[in-house]
């Protein structure tokens, strides 16, 4: 993925981030003062979940995201990056089935209006192929990488005098 899109992204999801601390911000403010917001909380609800799945592909791309690695880490290097390879493949098929079912669920809910907003409900379901797209690309980005270079698709090498991109 190009630098110019990863920061794009990353700018997108702050500024997102920013948005929903204001909506929320003035909806708490307008509460308290009688003259509620109603349509502020559907907006920061619409807006949280586009920020999750942003914020998901980063972690992904970072290699950040948790995992419970106890017993996989202990494997020596070659099991280790087989099974990752196979979880990769396994994640990429899910998030493809996940994509064409929120893909149709976004077509589902295109009349249905969202709250008190007046949007298109679908907006908030097209984060779901859009992310679940965007995480796909990203772990065979990652896969394609792993497959080159030994290294590992979600984890990085991180025992002492290890290289953190070849399995050697």
């Amino acid at each position: 993925m190009s630098q110019f899109l990863i920061s794009a992204e990353f700018l997108v999801a702050k500024v997102l981030l920013a948005a929903i601390v204001v909506l929320v911000f003035l909806a708490a403010l307008g509460r308290s003062f009688g003259y509620p917001l109603i349509w502020s909380i559907d907006m920061a609800q619409l807006l949280f979940i586009w920020v999750c799945f942003l914020g998901a592909n980063r972690a992904m791309r970072l290699k950040a995201h948790i995992g419970v690695d106890l017993f996989v880490r202990k494997l020596p290097r070659t099991p280790r990056w087989f099974i990752e390879i196979g979880l990769a493949l396994l994640a990429l098929a899910f998030l493809v089935a996940l994509a064409v079912s929120g893909y149709r669920l976004t077509l589902l809910n295109w009349q249905r209006v969202y709250g008190d907003s007046g949007i298109s409900y679908a907006w908030v379901t097209a984060a779901v192929p859009v992310g679940a797209a965007l995480l796909a690309v990203t772990i065979a980005i990652n896969l394609v990488h792993a497959l080159r270079t030994r290294s590992l698709v979600f984890a990085t090498d991180r025992s002492p005098g290890s290289s953190n991109s070849h399995l050697g």
